[in-house]
Parts: C-alpha cells; structure tokens; sequence
C-alpha cells in the first residue's frame, strides 16, 4: 500500500515552523530578490547567507 499526503502552508505552521507571509514569517524583514535571487547573492552573499542559516536552524 501507498500512502500519499498532500499539505499546504498550515501544515508546517501547525508543527511550528514559520510560514512563509505570516506574523514572524520567513519573508518578514527580507525583500525576496535580496535573499533568493541570484542578483541578491551577487550583492550581498553574507545577507544570502544569514537568511539561509536561520531557514535551517528551523528545520
């Protein structure tokens, strides 16, 4: 048998992980093209870099 689940966004808000447009959202205090862009890692990769780090801690 296979089992198959398919989720949203409540989801990962229902086990604690930051959604990603709400209150304390992963997008909060970031522009998108900043930390997810390859124009934004041209520019500022330790900006790239620390927003990427702190995805992880929440994983």
């Amino acid at each position: 048998m296979r089992i198959v689940v398919l989720t949203g966004a409540g989801m990962s808000a229902e086990s604690g992980i930051p959604t990603f447009r709400g209150a304390g959202g992963l997008w909060e205090g970031h522009r998108v093209e900043a930390v997810a862009s390859p124009e934004g890692w041209a520019a500022d990769r330790e900006l790239v870099l620390q927003f990427y780090n702190e995805r992880r801690r929440h994983i």
